[in-house]
Protein backbone atom coordinates (compact mmCIF):
# COMPACT_ATOMS: atom_id res chain seq x y z
CA UNK A 1 0.00 0.00 0.00
CA UNK A 2 2.41 2.22 0.65
CA UNK A 3 4.73 1.78 -2.32
CA UNK A 4 1.61 2.75 -4.72
CA UNK A 5 1.16 5.66 -2.02
CA UNK A 6 4.58 6.63 -2.59
CA UNK A 7 4.69 6.51 -6.78
CA UNK A 8 1.52 8.50 -6.80
CA UNK A 9 2.69 11.50 -4.74
CA UNK A 10 5.81 11.48 -6.79
CA UNK A 11 3.66 11.34 -10.19
CA UNK A 12 1.55 14.46 -8.36
CA UNK A 13 4.92 16.45 -7.80
CA UNK A 14 5.41 15.81 -11.64
CA UNK A 15 1.79 17.14 -12.69
CA UNK A 16 1.16 20.85 -13.72
CA UNK A 17 -0.81 22.50 -11.87
CA UNK A 18 -3.73 22.62 -14.73
CA UNK A 19 -3.28 18.50 -14.31
CA UNK A 20 -3.58 18.90 -10.39
CA UNK A 21 -6.86 20.90 -11.02
CA UNK A 22 -8.03 17.70 -12.96
CA UNK A 23 -7.11 15.60 -10.09
CA UNK A 24 -8.40 17.59 -7.68
CA UNK A 25 -11.84 17.31 -9.60
CA UNK A 26 -11.39 13.85 -9.77
CA UNK A 27 -10.81 13.29 -6.42
CA UNK A 28 -12.83 15.62 -4.24
CA UNK A 29 -15.70 15.95 -6.83
CA UNK A 30 -15.85 19.37 -7.14
CA UNK A 31 -13.13 22.21 -8.65
CA UNK A 32 -10.20 23.49 -6.93
CA UNK A 33 -10.43 27.11 -6.67
CA UNK A 34 -6.17 27.27 -6.41
CA UNK A 35 -3.50 27.21 -8.60
CA UNK A 36 -0.65 26.60 -6.06
CA UNK A 37 0.55 23.63 -7.23
CA UNK A 38 2.20 22.66 -3.75
CA UNK A 39 -1.41 23.09 -1.80
CA UNK A 40 -2.90 21.13 -4.69
CA UNK A 41 -0.86 18.09 -4.43
CA UNK A 42 -0.83 17.81 0.02
CA UNK A 43 -4.74 18.29 -0.79
CA UNK A 44 -5.10 15.48 -3.05
CA UNK A 45 -2.19 13.78 -0.76
CA UNK A 46 -4.58 13.54 1.97
CA UNK A 47 -7.47 12.63 0.02
CA UNK A 48 -5.52 9.91 -1.68
CA UNK A 49 -4.33 8.62 1.61
CA UNK A 50 -7.70 8.95 3.77
CA UNK A 51 -9.40 6.47 0.47
CA UNK A 52 -6.79 4.12 1.25
CA UNK A 53 -6.63 3.79 4.84
CA UNK A 54 -10.16 5.71 6.16
CA UNK A 55 -11.02 8.81 6.94
CA UNK A 56 -11.89 10.07 10.00
CA UNK A 57 -13.97 8.02 12.61
CA UNK A 58 -17.88 9.51 12.83
CA UNK A 59 -16.97 10.23 16.53
CA UNK A 60 -13.53 12.84 15.30
CA UNK A 61 -15.78 14.44 12.60
CA UNK A 62 -18.82 14.79 14.70
CA UNK A 63 -16.42 16.60 16.76
CA UNK A 64 -14.96 18.83 14.27
CA UNK A 65 -18.34 19.92 12.92
CA UNK A 66 -18.91 21.27 16.48
CA UNK A 67 -15.65 23.00 17.12
CA UNK A 68 -16.10 24.44 13.65
CA UNK A 69 -19.92 25.75 14.80
CA UNK A 70 -18.88 27.22 17.84
CA UNK A 71 -15.94 29.37 16.29
CA UNK A 72 -16.61 32.74 14.37
CA UNK A 73 -14.55 32.70 11.33
CA UNK A 74 -13.54 36.08 9.80
CA UNK A 75 -13.86 35.87 6.20
CA UNK A 76 -11.88 38.85 5.33
CA UNK A 77 -9.42 41.18 6.98
CA UNK A 78 -10.58 43.83 8.86
CA UNK A 79 -10.67 47.29 6.88
CA UNK A 80 -9.49 49.47 9.68
CA UNK A 81 -5.32 50.12 9.68
CA UNK A 82 -3.73 47.79 12.92
CA UNK A 83 -2.28 50.26 15.30
CA UNK A 84 1.65 50.72 14.76
CA UNK A 85 4.11 49.46 17.29
CA UNK A 86 5.43 51.71 19.18
CA UNK A 87 8.89 52.20 20.06
CA UNK A 88 10.13 53.19 23.91
CA UNK A 89 14.05 54.48 24.24
CA UNK A 90 15.44 53.29 26.95
CA UNK A 91 18.42 55.31 28.54
CA UNK A 92 20.86 52.90 30.04
CA UNK A 93 24.44 53.98 30.18
CA UNK A 94 26.71 51.39 30.17
CA UNK A 95 30.70 51.36 30.15
CA UNK A 96 32.01 49.36 27.33
CA UNK A 97 34.74 48.08 28.88
CA UNK A 98 32.47 45.77 30.89
CA UNK A 99 30.76 43.10 30.26
CA UNK A 100 26.52 43.19 30.44
CA UNK A 101 25.10 43.14 33.63
CA UNK A 102 24.81 38.95 35.25
CA UNK A 103 27.71 38.33 33.94
CA UNK A 104 30.66 37.33 35.79
CA UNK A 105 34.41 38.52 36.13
CA UNK A 106 37.30 36.22 37.01
CA UNK A 107 40.73 36.54 38.01
CA UNK A 108 43.18 34.38 39.61
CA UNK A 109 45.23 35.85 42.21
CA UNK A 110 47.67 34.26 44.51
CA UNK A 111 46.24 30.84 43.54
CA UNK A 112 42.65 31.96 44.77
CA UNK A 113 39.90 32.55 41.96
CA UNK A 114 37.98 35.53 42.49
CA UNK A 115 34.74 35.43 40.93
CA UNK A 116 32.97 39.05 40.82
CA UNK A 117 29.25 39.47 39.24
CA UNK A 118 28.50 42.40 37.21
CA UNK A 119 25.17 44.21 38.38
CA UNK A 120 23.45 47.26 36.87
CA UNK A 121 24.68 49.47 39.62
CA UNK A 122 27.95 47.66 40.96
CA UNK A 123 29.64 44.89 41.70
CA UNK A 124 29.00 42.10 43.60
CA UNK A 125 31.64 39.87 45.64
CA UNK A 126 31.72 37.40 48.09
CA UNK A 127 27.76 38.53 48.80
CA UNK A 128 29.05 42.23 49.53
CA UNK A 129 27.91 44.80 46.88
CA UNK A 130 30.75 47.33 45.52
CA UNK A 131 30.62 50.89 43.84
CA UNK A 132 33.34 50.07 41.56
CA UNK A 133 35.36 47.64 40.41
CA UNK A 134 38.82 49.89 42.42
CA UNK A 135 37.03 49.38 45.58
CA UNK A 136 36.65 45.07 44.68
CA UNK A 137 40.17 45.09 43.75
CA UNK A 138 40.91 46.70 47.08
CA UNK A 139 39.12 44.66 49.28
CA UNK A 140 40.94 41.21 47.61
CA UNK A 141 44.49 42.71 47.77
CA UNK A 142 44.35 45.09 50.50
CA UNK A 143 45.69 47.81 48.03
CA UNK A 144 44.59 50.52 46.16
CA UNK A 145 44.22 48.89 42.30
CA UNK A 146 42.82 50.10 39.24
CA UNK A 147 39.76 47.55 38.90
CA UNK A 148 40.03 47.96 35.38
CA UNK A 149 43.55 47.07 35.10
CA UNK A 150 43.17 44.40 37.73
CA UNK A 151 40.68 42.39 35.74
CA UNK A 152 42.76 43.01 32.60
CA UNK A 153 40.02 45.38 31.07
CA UNK A 154 42.02 48.09 29.83
CA UNK A 155 41.01 49.10 26.82
CA UNK A 156 38.87 46.74 25.94
CA UNK A 157 35.83 48.16 23.67
CA UNK A 158 32.53 46.89 22.92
Amino acid sequence: MAVSFDREITALRRMTAKALREKHLDVFGEESRSNNKGWLIKRIAWRIQANAEGDLSERARKRAMELANDSDLRMKPPKEEPEKAKTVVLNFRHDSRLPMPGSQLTRIYKGETIVVEVLQDGFRYEGQVFNSLSAVAKAVTGKHWNGYHFFNLRGRRA
